[in-house]
């Protein structure tokens, strides 16, 4: 993801508009459902370009990002990342238009899904169980249910059109503009559901890995394939996993049953994880976590941008030279972000760190126990996870050598004391300590083998 001020500066213009008008019913499904799940000020950024628009009109006249900035008391980075996170979740959309010294933008305010389809996504109500409740969300659904009035009893008595009006036939001598019939008045539009596209998921491949004489290609229709696609991106099934729990809710007409596939995601899911559910996170550091750096310029300052920008996914396959990592390893990075609540950019500077003070492995108890430590500092950047493992690196040093005693045989070896490597950034600061370690291992090699990995980062 690219800084925001490559994207955008306070004076690049932009115009608010919207498809159709919206009811009062929005505000409350965005107060109450989408809130909890983008934060305050995704939906305050709402709010206000939505109310920028005068009553009865579609745009505004153009204002500048600096106007904008003012009126919510956020900087551009926080109204950058805001904006991505309404795009993402289906509120707005965005156009833009670059000449030689001007940038423009046009933002399309898009309706909130209705409560109805909210709760029946698959995806977005999964990620507000998880955030509220089983409590809080059984109680929004029932403030959102509408009961429907029993008329049992009652005879329909309404009056049709004609039965109250007549058309009646008088001389029209003016001409009618075919433009005044045509004229575009707001409208309520009708909200779209997200769409998400898995990058691990290929749905060729799942197809191609179908039995038909199981399930029919007829048997996957496009509400199928959009509930496959999103039980893929929610759960991150893969295409041979999705097509076992697809056989699970076939029923007996050759039909795939919704709401069993469902079901049947989530209990492999449950299982592989312990009874949790999905939660929403960001995928890279989020803007407002940016160092105060312009144009990076030193060794360190680079690695600080590449570690703020690359997802912590990329950056062991960054570290193993394009290779896939292993799954423990993801879902141990997995577990650390959710459970503890680490920014990715400081999730990578664990990575780091870890890898190399472990031979290029992530022992879990290790990158456990360090990651807990940060969450308990509350630890947000890259820079401030830096400077904690400089100031602690002793620490963790003991912690380390602690782990080796207890899982080491007690028979006699011999051991020589070296002093273990560890990431440039750390030696201008950080404590180091003699450890004892084994003679066979070529820590240089291995601290060299690193640096030329990382040269490879993202400028």
């Amino acid at each position: 993801m690219e800084p925001h001020w490559k994207e955008i500066i306070p004076g690049d213009q932009y115009i608010v508009s919207i498809d159709g008008m919206q009811n009062i019913g929005d505000n409350k499904v965005l107060t109450l459902l989408y809130q909890p799940l983008i934060g305050p000020v995704c939906i305050s950024l709402y709010f206000t370009l939505l109310n920028q628009v005068e009553d009865g009109k579609l745009e505004t006249e153009p204002a500048s990002h600096y106007y904008l900035m003012n009126l919510l008391d956020l900087n551009l980075s926080q109204i950058y990342e805001a904006r991505q996170k309404l795009e993402a979740i289906g509120l707005m959309e965005t156009y833009m238009k670059e000449n030689e010294d001007l940038r423009s933008f046009i933002y399309v305010m898009k309706p909130p899904l209705s409560p109805k389809q909210f709760f029946t996504d698959g995806l977005l109500n999964i990620y507000l169980y998880q955030k509220v409740g089983r409590d809080y969300y059984n109680r929004l659904k029932q403030t959102f249910a509408n009961k429907v009035i029993d008329k049992t009893g009652f005879d329909k008595i309404t009056k049709g059109f004609q039965d109250v009006f007549s058309s009646s036939h008088f001389p029209y001598h003016d001409q009618i503009d075919e433009h005044d019939l045509t004229v575009k008045y707001p409208t309520k539009e009708i909200p779209e559901t997200i769409m998400v596209q898995p990058p691990h998921f290929d749905f060729d491949l799942f197809l191609a890995g179908l039995n038909e004489s199981v399930i029919p290609k007829q048997a996957i229709t496009t509400e199928v394939k959009d509930v496959i696609i999103k039980l893929a991106f929610l759960y991150e099934i893969d295409a041979i996993q999705m097509k076992n729990i697809l056989y699970s809710a076939i029923n007996e007409q050759n039909q795939i049953d919704i709401e069993a596939l469902r079901k049947a995601a989530r209990d492999w899911y449950t299982i592989e994880h312990y009874s949790s559910l999905p939660k929403l996170v960001d995928r890279t550091q989020s803007p407002i976590y940016y160092a105060n750096i312009d144009v990076p310029k030193t060794q360190e300052e680079r690695l600080i941008r590449y570690l703020e920008t690359v997802s912590p996914r990329q950056l062991l396959i960054d570290l193993s030279e394009g290779s896939e990592p292993l799954e423990s390893d993801l879902r141990l990075i997995e577990e650390i972000m959710v459970k503890l609540n680490l920014t990715p950019g400081v999730v990578n500077v664990l990575i780091q760190y870890c890898m190399l003070r472990t031979d290029m492995k992530l022992t879990k108890s290790f990158v456990e126990r360090i990651a807990s430590h940060w969450s308990r500092k509350k630890v947000k950047t890259v820079t401030e996870a830096m400077e904690l493992a400089k100031s602690e690196h002793r620490k963790y040093v003991d912690w380390q050598k602690q782990q080796k005693e207890i899982k080491s045989s007690p028979r006699k070896t011999t051991r020589t004391t070296r002093q273990e490597p560890v990431p440039d950034w750390l030696k201008n600061g950080g404590q180091t300590k003699q450890v004892e370690v084994d003679e066979n291992f070529d820590f240089e090699a291995e601290k060299k083998k690193l640096e030329e990995r990382l040269k490879k980062y993202k400028k």
